[in-house]
């Protein structure tokens, strides 16, 4: 997903023909598309999708493992005839599952399609705000940090555009800062609760066992 990322805002990146001319920039498009709504949706509705898909391949190993099952422990009261019959019939069920799990998870398969249409969408908008960005900022080259083809060793963080593109897809980062702070917060709310808690048992086990004693 990540080359597939990098792939779109590719196009939009414009070369100088001079490396001195040249203003550098860098973004990180996993960070972006992770606080998106419209992407998490995306990626929850894959995951159901493809939920259900492995159900369906499950259902038909199961169906032929049970008549393989079955022919195991029938054979020997089996004529020629009926062995060959069975065992047809095994070869064409083994076939199906087969042809279902290759149909759906195979090279360009529906669920590689499926996760094109869903994304694209999406994909689409964070290409459109990567394009105004480079344009706005004048960047004649613009680095995916999070990209498995590009290596990136040292990041100045006065390059980093991430921020801008952000604001042009509409997330605002004094938001999520404060939604972290807020969820760092809640953590340590629970851990001290929790503690309390473990304290409070801890001395009522403590108290039992004296009046026991």
């Amino acid at each position: 997903m990540k080359k597939r990322i990098f792939l779109l805002i590719l196009p939009f990146l414009c070369f100088s023909a001079t490396v001195k001319a040249q203003k550098f920039g860098y973004i990180d498009t996993e960070y972006i598309t992770s606080k998106l709504p419209e992407y998490q949706n995306a990626q929850v509705e894959i995951e159901k999708l493809t939920a259900r898909w492995i159900k369906e391949v499950s259902a038909k190993n199961d169906e032929l493992a049970k008549l393989e099952k079955a022919y195991r422990l029938e054979e020997v009261l089996l004529t020629e005839e009926m062995k060959v019959l069975r065992l047809k019939v095994i070869a064409e069920k083994e076939k199906e599952a087969k042809d279902l799990q290759h149909k759906i998870f195979g090279f360009e398969g529906e669920l590689f399609k499926k996760k094109q249409d869903i994304m694209k969408p999406v994909l689409d908008e964070v290409a459109k705000a990567v394009e105004k960005v480079a344009r706005l900022k004048r960047l004649d080259i613009l680095f995916d940090k999070s990209s498995d083809g590009i290596a990136m060793l040292y990041t100045n963080p006065t390059h980093d555009y991430t921020d801008y593109v952000m604001e042009e897809l509409g997330i605002s980062p004094e938001q999520i800062k404060e939604k972290q702070e807020q969820e760092a917060k809640q953590s340590e709310e629970e851990k001290e609760n929790n503690s309390t808690t473990k304290s409070k048992t801890n001395r009522k086990g403590a108290l039992s066992n004296f009046k026991k004693e």
